[in-house]
Protein backbone atom coordinates (compact mmCIF):
# COMPACT_ATOMS: atom_id res chain seq x y z
CA UNK A 1 0.00 0.00 0.00
CA UNK A 2 1.32 3.60 -0.65
CA UNK A 3 1.57 6.10 1.98
CA UNK A 4 -0.34 9.12 1.00
CA UNK A 5 -0.32 12.71 2.50
CA UNK A 6 -3.50 14.29 3.65
CA UNK A 7 -4.02 17.86 3.92
CA UNK A 8 -7.09 20.74 3.49
CA UNK A 9 -7.25 21.93 -0.17
CA UNK A 10 -6.04 25.00 -1.38
CA UNK A 11 -7.34 27.20 -4.63
CA UNK A 12 -4.62 25.84 -6.90
CA UNK A 13 -5.80 22.41 -6.25
CA UNK A 14 -9.10 22.89 -8.01
CA UNK A 15 -8.41 22.47 -11.19
CA UNK A 16 -6.33 19.13 -11.15
CA UNK A 17 -9.02 17.94 -8.76
CA UNK A 18 -12.23 18.81 -11.41
CA UNK A 19 -9.87 16.73 -14.46
CA UNK A 20 -9.81 13.70 -12.17
CA UNK A 21 -11.57 10.85 -13.94
CA UNK A 22 -14.64 10.91 -11.62
CA UNK A 23 -16.60 7.60 -12.80
CA UNK A 24 -15.98 3.92 -11.31
CA UNK A 25 -16.51 0.41 -12.62
CA UNK A 26 -18.58 -1.58 -11.09
CA UNK A 27 -19.54 -5.71 -11.07
CA UNK A 28 -22.37 -4.96 -8.74
CA UNK A 29 -25.71 -2.73 -7.52
CA UNK A 30 -27.55 -2.45 -4.85
CA UNK A 31 -30.75 -3.14 -5.91
CA UNK A 32 -33.80 -1.38 -4.40
CA UNK A 33 -36.86 -3.66 -4.10
CA UNK A 34 -40.11 -1.17 -3.09
CA UNK A 35 -43.36 -2.39 -2.21
CA UNK A 36 -46.43 -0.64 -1.46
CA UNK A 37 -49.18 -2.83 0.06
CA UNK A 38 -52.48 -1.05 2.04
CA UNK A 39 -51.00 1.69 4.83
CA UNK A 40 -47.18 0.10 4.46
CA UNK A 41 -44.71 0.81 2.48
CA UNK A 42 -41.40 -1.48 2.72
CA UNK A 43 -37.85 -1.42 1.29
CA UNK A 44 -35.33 -3.97 0.62
CA UNK A 45 -31.77 -4.02 -0.66
CA UNK A 46 -30.10 -6.48 -1.95
CA UNK A 47 -26.47 -6.83 -3.93
CA UNK A 48 -26.83 -8.06 -7.16
CA UNK A 49 -23.88 -8.44 -9.97
CA UNK A 50 -24.02 -7.72 -13.13
CA UNK A 51 -23.96 -9.00 -16.16
CA UNK A 52 -21.06 -7.11 -17.01
CA UNK A 53 -18.56 -4.40 -15.40
CA UNK A 54 -20.44 -1.32 -16.55
CA UNK A 55 -18.90 2.36 -16.07
CA UNK A 56 -20.42 4.81 -13.55
CA UNK A 57 -20.69 8.54 -14.65
CA UNK A 58 -20.23 10.17 -11.22
CA UNK A 59 -23.59 11.38 -10.27
CA UNK A 60 -22.54 15.42 -10.12
CA UNK A 61 -20.75 17.39 -12.79
CA UNK A 62 -17.69 17.95 -11.39
CA UNK A 63 -16.96 21.35 -12.84
CA UNK A 64 -19.64 22.23 -10.79
CA UNK A 65 -18.13 21.34 -8.02
CA UNK A 66 -15.60 24.34 -7.49
CA UNK A 67 -18.72 26.41 -6.28
CA UNK A 68 -19.56 23.57 -3.79
CA UNK A 69 -16.28 23.26 -2.64
CA UNK A 70 -16.00 26.45 -1.48
CA UNK A 71 -18.89 26.01 0.99
CA UNK A 72 -18.04 23.05 2.18
CA UNK A 73 -17.06 22.77 5.60
CA UNK A 74 -14.42 19.90 4.81
CA UNK A 75 -12.36 19.70 1.35
CA UNK A 76 -9.12 17.41 1.67
CA UNK A 77 -7.26 16.65 -0.67
CA UNK A 78 -4.87 12.87 -1.22
CA UNK A 79 -1.61 13.98 -2.19
CA UNK A 80 1.47 11.40 -4.17
CA UNK A 81 4.53 12.11 -5.04
CA UNK A 82 3.43 16.08 -4.49
CA UNK A 83 0.22 16.18 -6.74
CA UNK A 84 -2.99 15.74 -5.84
CA UNK A 85 -4.39 12.72 -6.63
CA UNK A 86 -7.93 12.45 -4.93
CA UNK A 87 -10.33 14.28 -2.36
CA UNK A 88 -13.07 13.99 0.39
CA UNK A 89 -15.94 16.62 0.70
CA UNK A 90 -17.66 17.08 3.82
CA UNK A 91 -20.20 19.09 5.62
CA UNK A 92 -21.01 19.41 9.60
CA UNK A 93 -24.78 19.74 10.85
CA UNK A 94 -24.07 21.37 14.27
CA UNK A 95 -27.85 20.30 15.61
CA UNK A 96 -27.69 16.93 14.76
CA UNK A 97 -23.90 16.78 15.98
CA UNK A 98 -23.39 14.55 12.46
CA UNK A 99 -20.76 15.66 9.45
CA UNK A 100 -21.91 13.95 5.84
CA UNK A 101 -19.38 12.91 3.48
CA UNK A 102 -21.08 13.87 0.16
CA UNK A 103 -17.91 13.62 -2.32
CA UNK A 104 -14.80 10.77 -2.17
CA UNK A 105 -13.14 10.95 -5.12
CA UNK A 106 -9.59 10.02 -6.41
CA UNK A 107 -7.38 9.11 -9.15
CA UNK A 108 -8.43 6.14 -11.31
CA UNK A 109 -4.39 5.17 -11.62
CA UNK A 110 -4.21 5.87 -7.49
CA UNK A 111 -7.14 3.82 -7.26
CA UNK A 112 -6.75 0.63 -4.33
CA UNK A 113 -3.42 1.91 -2.99
CA UNK A 114 -4.90 3.64 0.43
CA UNK A 115 -5.41 7.05 -1.06
CA UNK A 116 -9.71 6.75 -0.30
CA UNK A 117 -8.87 5.16 2.92
CA UNK A 118 -5.97 7.83 4.20
CA UNK A 119 -8.48 10.36 3.21
CA UNK A 120 -12.02 8.96 5.10
CA UNK A 121 -9.18 8.48 8.48
CA UNK A 122 -8.73 12.17 8.21
CA UNK A 123 -11.90 12.98 8.08
CA UNK A 124 -13.04 10.57 10.72
CA UNK A 125 -10.05 12.36 12.88
CA UNK A 126 -11.39 16.18 11.97
CA UNK A 127 -14.93 15.35 12.84
CA UNK A 128 -14.08 13.76 16.27
CA UNK A 129 -11.91 16.82 16.46
CA UNK A 130 -14.70 18.86 15.97
CA UNK A 131 -17.44 16.91 18.63
CA UNK A 132 -19.09 15.26 15.91
CA UNK A 133 -20.96 11.95 17.17
CA UNK A 134 -21.75 10.44 13.75
CA UNK A 135 -20.28 10.68 10.16
CA UNK A 136 -22.50 9.36 7.59
CA UNK A 137 -21.26 8.43 3.88
CA UNK A 138 -23.34 9.01 1.11
CA UNK A 139 -22.92 6.81 -2.48
CA UNK A 140 -24.61 5.74 -5.27
CA UNK A 141 -26.06 2.35 -5.63
CA UNK A 142 -23.52 1.21 -8.37
CA UNK A 143 -20.55 2.57 -6.42
CA UNK A 144 -19.13 -0.90 -5.47
CA UNK A 145 -15.65 0.55 -4.44
CA UNK A 146 -17.14 3.10 -1.97
CA UNK A 147 -19.66 0.84 -0.26
CA UNK A 148 -17.10 -1.79 0.41
CA UNK A 149 -14.42 0.83 1.85
CA UNK A 150 -17.49 1.74 3.83
CA UNK A 151 -18.26 -1.61 5.22
CA UNK A 152 -14.27 -2.19 5.55
CA UNK A 153 -14.40 1.13 8.31
CA UNK A 154 -17.22 -0.15 9.80
CA UNK A 155 -19.88 1.99 8.79
CA UNK A 156 -23.67 0.23 8.70
CA UNK A 157 -26.11 1.09 5.82
CA UNK A 158 -28.67 3.74 7.25
CA UNK A 159 -30.70 4.77 4.48
CA UNK A 160 -31.23 5.78 0.84
CA UNK A 161 -32.92 7.93 -1.34
CA UNK A 162 -34.35 7.57 -4.50
CA UNK A 163 -33.90 9.66 -7.50
CA UNK A 164 -31.13 11.61 -4.99
CA UNK A 165 -28.57 12.74 -7.97
CA UNK A 166 -29.08 14.60 -11.36
CA UNK A 167 -28.62 11.36 -12.65
CA UNK A 168 -31.91 10.13 -10.97
CA UNK A 169 -29.60 7.42 -8.88
CA UNK A 170 -30.58 6.03 -5.89
CA UNK A 171 -28.19 7.45 -2.85
CA UNK A 172 -27.37 5.25 0.07
CA UNK A 173 -26.23 6.46 2.93
CA UNK A 174 -23.85 4.55 5.45
CA UNK A 175 -23.48 6.12 8.72
CA UNK A 176 -21.54 5.00 12.28
CA UNK A 177 -20.51 6.71 15.26
CA UNK A 178 -17.23 8.35 15.94
CA UNK A 179 -14.68 8.04 18.70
Amino acid sequence: MTSFETRPANASDIPLLTALDHSCLSDYVWQLELRRDLGQVSAAFREVRLPRSVQVKYPRDPSALTDQWMHRDLTLVAIHAGTPIGYLCAGLESASALAWVTDLVVASEQRRRGAASALLTAAQAWVLERGVRRLILEMQSKNQAYIRLAQKFGYDFCGYNDQYYPTQDVALFFGRAVK
